[in-house]
């Protein structure tokens, strides 16, 4: 059990959660028969659907309702983000930046918050991750289209777990929660930043089904060539100078 919970300042959990409103209004505000209403409500869903999953999860009194500044924020962003679209694309960087830190520190909220209610570790790393990345699943599903966490595309949720992986084994060997929790955030970040930069992504799995059968073709081949005692050549296409008669030459 862990005795006390990755804090960080209620100034820099309100920017995690006015960056995650704000994405998502950018990102409703592209779809078409979408009104206002709907665009701020998604917004809002987007910022703090993460932390109200983990405490719904965990039994407790959402964080979102304990204070007025989680909605005003979250409604603020969403509007500000419907109304300046191309404002906020020139400083796309600095969204992604602010966006790689804030589902490090949800991360890390998460985890330390189950693990200080007794949950045991794979749980709480669960707990930790639906945290980071709850936001964007509920944005996909009120606009009901494709979870994007399910589909090739550079790492979110992998970048989260590894974060509150290397969270989890520091507190095992017994770093304070503060520099653990501080490290989560920054692994996560600067992973989640070097997928982007990179276009790092999971393999597809039509791309792995196609690699097994490829495999199994070559190991076929050579269990035949070993019984017949011959070794199977290339298809080399024919010379298209070969085709044509002398007369064509």
């Amino acid at each position: 059990m862990l005795d006390q919970t990755f804090h960080t300042p209620l100034a820099a959990d309100l920017v995690a959660v006015g960056v995650g409103s704000l994405q998502g209004a950018l990102f409703a505000a592209g779809f078409k028969r979408i009104d206002l209403l709907g665009v701020a409500i998604i917004g809002i869903a987007s910022g703090i659907g993460g932390g109200f999953l983990r405490d719904i999860l965990l039994g407790v009194t959402p964080a979102a309702f304990s204070i007025n500044w989680y909605l005003i924020v979250a409604t603020g962003a969403a509007f500000i983000g419907m109304l300046l679209p191309r404002l906020f694309e020139r400083v796309d960087p600095v969204i992604t930046v602010l966006d790689a830190l804030s589902i490090g520190m949800f991360g890390a909220i998460g985890t330390t918050k189950a693990l200080s209610l007794d949950m045991p570790v794979v749980p709480a790393l669960f707990i930790g991750t639906v945290s980071a990345v709850g936001g964007g699943v509920l944005r996909d599903l009120m606009l009901n289209i494709p979870i994007a966490l399910m589909h090739v595309g550079s790492l979110y949720a992998v970048a989260s777990l590894v974060g509150v992986g290397v969270l989890v084994v520091l507190l095992a060997f017994g770093v304070p929660v503060v520099i653990a929790g501080i490290a989560c955030v920054a692994v996560t970040a600067v992973l989640r930043l070097l997928a982007v930069r990179f276009g790092w992504s999971l393999p597809e799995q039509r791309a792995l089904s196609r690699l097994r059968l490829r495999r199994q073709r070559e190991v076929e081949q050579t269990i035949e060539a070993l019984k017949t005692g011959t070794i199977p050549l290339p298809e080399i296409p024919p010379n298209p100078d070969d085709l044509r008669g002398p007369s064509a030459r």
